[in-house]
């Protein structure tokens, strides 16, 4: 028996082969895309999925942006796409042809707008294109084109039937959908619809270099539209590169969701104060806490790769703090602290709309997993408060397992005062609520 033909024995697939397609085309952006998507359904997470991509083809910025865009799109879509693809294919394609396959069908529908990425026989084209090019799927040329030229000659009804399979319709696992559903009854359709968005583009002006009404003018004098939606936070109509955006590299503001902006000023941190961010990259809050006050800052993460990347933003930002490796759980500092900040480790099941594939990759009892380890933190966290010092617990988590029950838990364990704070921001979309879905509370020890 040929090795091809064995399933025990199928080579492995050649994600590191470097088609001779022209890097500006959308053959060459579609292969890459799903050269990633494999990548994910084999348990890694999309970033370093494209980061491997990128390490591996010959790509321009413009090049890299579409596969990234193009990668994006399909795990937001995923749910929807697999169900099209079962519909209409005679058997289960081997995983780059899928991949290829989910990647190619998004950008055949339009989007919320009610706009075409591109003109569908152009990706029908393209996607063959791309198929030819691989020895992983040259030999399905012939199905990628026809399964391709049924959904555009049949596209109405293929949508509306799969349309009525749940994880199509919202593009999320059952489990997920289940747990939504339990959590937020009256919410969980407006929950689920906005992580199958894109994620609008928020910035956060820093107050030591100038105020938001002098940005927002600088903005305009560059022609970006642009609106403030919270103290210091400032959303562009158009999402762009960060280096594009005016002031950037000299640290006029830096890329952070409205919501992660509230935690800096809920610590209500004063100038001489030592501070503990834990888990603390990649440095957005550490940032913030020192462009409000002139305090003594402890970066605390368990990643030094991560750790690296808080460096490099308070480099930017002309700021300084101290970094430290090492894990939040077991990790101790007898001098103890006026106020800690701790993110903690969670299922990201709220910030779906910046990393789609979490849904994907997660399974159903990881909440628990990690509520027991966040658990583990925020005591460990606790023991170095000082008397009358605050603790933040934040998690961009919507399950309650890990937010409020988490929270509820720690209070009774720790007999810890309990003050006001947002509690569970839902990830529901609109003007006022364009913001991820985070947790707070505030909690206060007493002397």
């Amino acid at each position: 028996m040929r090795a091809s033909h064995h399933r025990d024995l199928k080579p492995a697939l050649q994600t590191d082969f470097k088609a001779a397609l022209k890097p500006d085309s959308l053959a060459f952006a579609l292969l890459g895309a799903a050269t990633a998507v494999v990548q994910v359904r084999g348990g890694m997470a999309l970033p370093q999925a494209l980061a491997g991509v990128f390490a591996t083809v010959d790509a321009a910025p413009q090049g890299r942006g579409a596969i990234q865009d193009i990668a994006y799109r399909a795990m937001r879509q995923l749910g929807r796409s697999d169900a099209l693809v079962t519909a209409m294919a005679p058997k289960a394609p081997e995983p780059l042809v899928a991949a290829l396959l989910v990647c190619a069908l998004p950008l055949m529908q339009a989007d919320t707008a009610g706009a075409m990425p591109y003109e569908a026989f152009t990706v029908v084209d393209q996607a063959v294109t791309a198929a030819g090019s691989h020895p992983d799927t040259a030999r399905a040329k012939g199905m990628v084109n026809a399964l391709l030229r049924r959904f555009l000659r049949e596209r109405d009804a293929l949508l509306a039937t799969a349309a009525l399979q749940p994880v199509a319709r919202w593009n999320y696992p059952q489990w997920w959908i289940d747990a939504a559903v339990t959590a937020y009854p009256q919410d969980w359709q407006r929950i689920l619809a906005a992580g199958d968005e894109a994620p609008p583009l928020t910035l956060r002006v820093n107050p030591r270099k100038g105020t938001v009404e002098d940005y927002l003018a600088q903005l305009a004098d560059a022609g970006i539209a642009a609106e403030r939606i919270g103290p210091q936070a400032v959303r562009l109509a158009r999402p762009m590169g960060v280096h594009l955006i005016p002031g950037f590299d000299a640290g006029l503001v830096s890329v952070q969701d409205a919501g992660a902006q509230l935690a800096a000023p809920l610590l209500d941190v004063q100038d001489g104060m030592r501070v503990l961010d834990a888990c603390a990259a990649p440095g957005g809050k550490t940032c913030h806490i020192l462009e409000l006050a002139d305090a003594d800052v402890t970066a605390l993460d368990a990643d030094p790769r991560r750790l690296a990347r808080v460096g490099e933003n308070l480099e930017r930002l002309q700021l300084r703090a101290t970094l430290q490796a090492a894990e939040a759980q077991a990790w101790t500092d007898e001098s103890g602290y006026d106020r800690i900040l701790a993110d903690v480790p969670c299922t990201a099941s709220g910030i779906v709309r910046r990393h789609p594939d979490i849904r994907w990759l997660r399974r159903k009892g990881d909440a628990l997993q990690l509520a027991t380890l966040s658990g583990e933190i925020l005591d460990n966290l606790w023991q170095m408060l000082r008397p009358n010092g605050k603790l933040l617990f934040v998690t961009c988590s919507l399950w309650p397992q890990e937010s409020e029950a988490q929270a509820a838990a720690f209070a009774v364990r720790n007999r810890a005062t309990r003050l006001d704070a947002p509690g569970q921001l839902l990830p529901v979309g609109g003007a006022e609520q364009d913001h991820d879905g985070l947790f707070y509370a505030l909690f206060q020890k007493e002397a």
